[in-house]
């Protein structure tokens, strides 16, 4: 009997020595509130709002010296958002596995402008602007290259389009509507070793989601965006463009109401950081929707165009920062002289 216990502890001890082995890294805690007051122009509602989110981060490195780091988000009321797996594998480049946050391929490319605090369309207000998605709308995969002569590629790689947020030794499907879709960006940073060129980002990126002929869309749909920002001193200047096909044209639309299938936008910003921490900007955004879904149907009605612009200011003291903006938005949500004015004033806590 004892020769039976020492035989089970020195098992027992080996193999909490190889669960300690394998568990080597370290785990980090991060977070923040943000406390936000809301004025806008068409509603009579409590404008008063708090948002709360953490993460917890995970890091360690293998045998070999690749590093990976697991990363999962909860946002308001402790509720889980997403999760994301780097491995880091040195000069062959990273992958990473990218559950729910809608970070990776053309989505990381939806609005790349300078602000000093939110994107233009994103103070506060329901504009109703089409940003291009692409794999980010599901559970994807993405392989980042070294950056080489100021250039990185991304490769993005959804296998069901649609399907996010999928827990482990289960599979997902969207049923006969969407396939697989594909995304590829690229950022090039011409420096050519000047300082006038440090600055200087060029951006492109593109999406593919397949879909099948017996869905609600009946063709591939595709989004594609480029712009160009610029950095001298304190001042941040950037321009792009998007374009989104949704799959749905005359030829094989497969339903009785007539939809815009084209959406079309175009943006720049300027940023100005007037010290390390006081920051202003100015941007705008324009959304245009075209194309016929079918020749003969009437389309809908509400206008064609959505304008937004907005100006930002933040001041940052330790974990603090103060920040505003002031929005107008005329035909939000391709509502004709649906025109909104919010002004927001927001208040972050970080940890």
């Amino acid at each position: 009997m004892n020769k039976l216990t020492k035989v089970g502890c020195s098992a027992l001890c080996g193999s909490l020595a190889a669960i300690a082995s394998a568990s080597a890294g370290e785990m980090t805690v991060t977070g923040g509130a943000d406390l936000t007051w809301l004025s806008n122009n068409t509603t009579a509602s409590n404008p008063l709002g708090i948002g709360s989110n953490f993460n917890l981060k995970g890091s360690s490195e293998l045998d070999n010296g690749w590093t990976y780091d697991v990363t999962t988000a909860f946002t308001n009321v402790g509720a889980y958002s997403a999760t994301n797996i780097t491995l880091d594998m040195g000069g062959l480049g990273k992958f990473n596995f990218n559950q729910g946050n809608s970070g990776n391929g053309i989505a990381a490319y939806d609005d790349k402008m300078p602000t000093a605090w939110e994107e233009t369309w994103g103070a506060g207000q329901s504009t109703g602007v089409r940003l291009a998605l692409g794999s980010g709308a599901s559970q994807n995969v993405m392989y980042t290259t070294p950056t080489l002569l100021g250039t990185t590629i991304a490769l993005t790689w959804a296998p069901a389009y649609g399907v996010s947020d999928q827990n482990d030794k289960v599979t997902g499907d969207t049923g006969t509507s969407y396939g697989s879709s594909y995304d590829a960006s690229i950022n090039i940073n011409p420096s050519l070793g000047t300082e006038i060129l440090a600055g200087l980002n060029v951006f492109a990126a593109g999406s593919s989601i397949q879909t099948y002929p017996t869905g609600t869309q009946p063709q591939d749909a595709y989004e594609v965006v480029g712009g160009v920002t610029y950095d001298l001193g304190p001042v941040s200047l950037g321009v792009q463009w998007s374009g989104d096909y949704i799959g749905v044209d005359s030829d094989n639309n497969s339903t009785t109401t007539a939809v815009y299938n084209l959406y079309k936008n175009v943006a720049f910003g300027v940023a100005f950081n007037v010290s390390d921490d006081l920051a202003v900007s100015y941007g705008e955004w324009k959304a245009r929707k075209a194309g016929y879904s079918d020749e003969i149907l009437q389309l809908p009605g509400g206008d064609r165009t959505i304008d937004i612009s907005s100006v930002q200011a933040s001041y940052t003291m330790g974990g603090a920062s103060m920040r505003v903006a002031s929005t107008k938005v005329d035909n939000a949500a391709w509502e004709t002289s649906r025109d909104e004015q919010t002004t927001t004033l927001s208040l972050g806590l970080a940890f």
